[in-house]
């Protein structure tokens, strides 16, 4: 495949360069950089000795290798038989199933872990109001539970994709040799979705280590590298300790990312050469229904969760006073501060949405057309905001923005974080929303752009259409399903965003997310409730008028050009 010639020196190329790379560059690389600065500072340099030596350190360190171990080995494990079930069973109910393991997907990170304590918890409505026990929920049975049920759907869908694409033609063939199910399960289809397996589990182990709400709500003694991070900031105001455990939890997130994206580039395993040379034969027999039983009794779970949520906004006082009130729903749309917290949150989101989508695929678009050798690099850097922790991420931007930044005296960026924050930290907020978001828009329109022959740019430039103009005019069209996957990923991650923002929330601005880990961890679990209720109705709202004016927007100027 020859490559449309490359116009290093067009000015269009060279603005959208510099402008992708200041992006990066003060949203991920700077703030890490002050990370890695503080945490190898002289004075830090003893403190790994004691963290070495220090029982309770250690402890942290394995709990958080052992977390993340037990979700990636669980999360990876029911997106398979989800996707098993989608793919491989005659079974009814296929669509209703899909749609409830997507559920997680639209909702705060930590909705399943308070409904999790409402139902499972030592009071809770299952384990104590049904089978009498005082359950302890809080630790690491909870974590394991609540963040493999939150996580599993980026498993699920991967899978999904690989099960699908796979030909059924190799199937038949071990079938027509003598193979059974299991047989051909075990030798064929588990090494063909290896890589499928292995990508998940990877992303689930990083997403694990990394997250933060959950540990503080259903934790318990059970601490990790990230909540203890937040805590040193938080509760200790010791800003070296946490620039500590940040770069040790740093290690493992890149190591294992950057492990991922080898896997994928080196094990890649190709099956389909054209149109699938068979069909699949689904399975009818009766060993069908104890797997789809067991997705099904995880289907009930996570419906039982998100029950409680929206349940638990209408509900007085859960597990004791099951009376329907609108007090909690009150508070959170017509009090002072949820009223603020979601029209801030909702504001902020929408301006970072377009942002981090337009970002991403410039990032795309100068990575697949216009870079040669740098193009790994700028590609590494802008998934940096996925790659690295949001923790980890939220203290680098304390570190580096607490206070203006002068050069030669001039202040040439005033603090984004802080008492003095510019417009309150929505500044800041908004930057984390970019970074954070960017990957997805990237790897979507990373692979939009390949599947777009070079050629048919390559003909709006020799008819001397310039760069800027040829990604406008005929590849932007191309690649409106990338743009579309983009910004409704970009909004529903802005929205639900947690780990980065809870360092950046000044006075002045209040986040929804906030707001529902603050009453969550004050007990007031009908108001924490109301706000995931009120949030995963933004993010489907929002979700729909995206898909209508972007795709209607597009549509409309074809059809004019046309």
């Amino acid at each position: 495949m020859t490559a449309p010639p490359r116009r290093r020196g067009d000015l269009g190329v060279r603005a959208a360069l510099l402008a992708v790379v200041a992006l990066v560059a003060v949203g991920c690389v700077y703030p890490l950089i002050n990370v890695l600065a503080e945490a190898l500072s002289p004075s830090a340099l003893p403190r790994y000795a004691e963290f070495v030596t220090s029982p309770v350190d250690l402890a942290i360190l394995r709990n958080t290798i052992v977390l993340g171990l037990l979700v990636g080995t669980c999360g990876t494990a029911i997106g398979l038989l989800f996707a098993f079930v989608q793919t491989r069973l005659a079974v009814p109910g296929k669509r209703v199933l899909h749609l409830i393991a997507l559920l997680p997907m639209i909702s705060p990170p930590f909705a399943v872990a308070t409904a999790t304590v409402a139902l499972y918890g030592r009071r809770g409505l299952v384990t104590y109001g049904i089978f009498g026990t005082e359950y302890d929920i809080y630790g690491l049975d909870g974590l394991v539970m609540v963040l493999s049920l939150s996580f599993f759907p980026v498993s699920y869908l991967g899978l999904l994709g690989m099960m699908r694409a796979l030909d059924p033609a190799m199937e038949e063939a071990a079938m027509n040799l003598g193979a059974g199910r299991r047989r051909i399960f075990r030798t064929l289809i588990l090494p063909l979705l290896a890589p499928g397996v292995v990508a998940p589990f990877l992303l689930l182990f990083i997403e694990a280590i990394a997250d933060l709400a959950n540990p503080l709500v259903v934790g318990g003694d059970y601490t990790v590298l990230a909540s203890r991070a937040y805590l040193a900031v938080t509760g200790e105001y010791d800003t070296t300790s946490a620039a500590i455990y940040s770069l040790i939890l740093l290690i493992p997130s890149i190591g294992l990312y950057l492990v991922q994206r080898r896997w994928l580039a080196r094990k890649t395993r190709i099956t389909i050469t054209g149109k699938p040379s068979g069909s699949v034969h689904l399975i009818r027999g009766w060993g069908r229904w104890p797997v789809f039983t067991l997705a099904v009794l995880i289907a009930l779970v996570i419906v039982s969760l998100y029950g409680t949520v929206l349940a638990g906004a209408f509900i007085r006082a859960f597990n004791v006073d099951f009376s329907l009130t609108l007090n909690h729903m009150r508070v959170a749309l017509l009090g002072a501060e949820g009223r603020e917290a979601v029209a801030d949150t909702t504001l902020l989101a929408a301006i970072a949405t377009p942002i981090a989508g337009l970002a991403g695929l410039t990032v795309a678009w100068l990575v697949v057309r216009h870079l040669g050798r740098a193009a790994g690099w700028l590609d590494f850097a802008a998934t940096l905001g996925v790659a690295v922790p949001g923790t980890v991420l939220g203290i680098g931007y304390v570190l580096a923005y607490r206070d203006d930044i002068e050069v030669a005296g001039v202040t040439v960026l005033p603090g984004l974080v802080g008492g003095g924050a510019l417009a309150g930290g929505s500044l800041a907020i908004i930057l984390a929303y970019v970074v954070r978001s960017l990957p997805a828009g990237l790897r979507t329109a990373t692979g939009a752009l390949a599947q777009i022959h070079p050629h048919v740019e390559e003909a709006s430039t020799d008819l001397g259409a310039r760069p800027l103009q040829t990604f406008r005019r005929v590849t932007l069209p191309l690649i409106r399903p990338a743009l579309l996957t983009g910004l409704s990923y970009s909004f529903a991650r802005c929205m639900t965003s947690v780990s980065t923002i809870v360092f950046l929330v000044t006075p002045d601005t209040k986040i929804i997310t906030s707001q529902i880990l603050s009453a969550a961890g004050q007990g007031h679990y009908g108001v924490a409730f109301a706000y995931c209720t009120l949030l995963s109705l933004v993010v489907l709202l929002s979700l729909g008028l995206i898909r209508l004016v972007v795709g209607g927007s597009i549509l409309t100027r074809q059809e004019g050009r046309l």
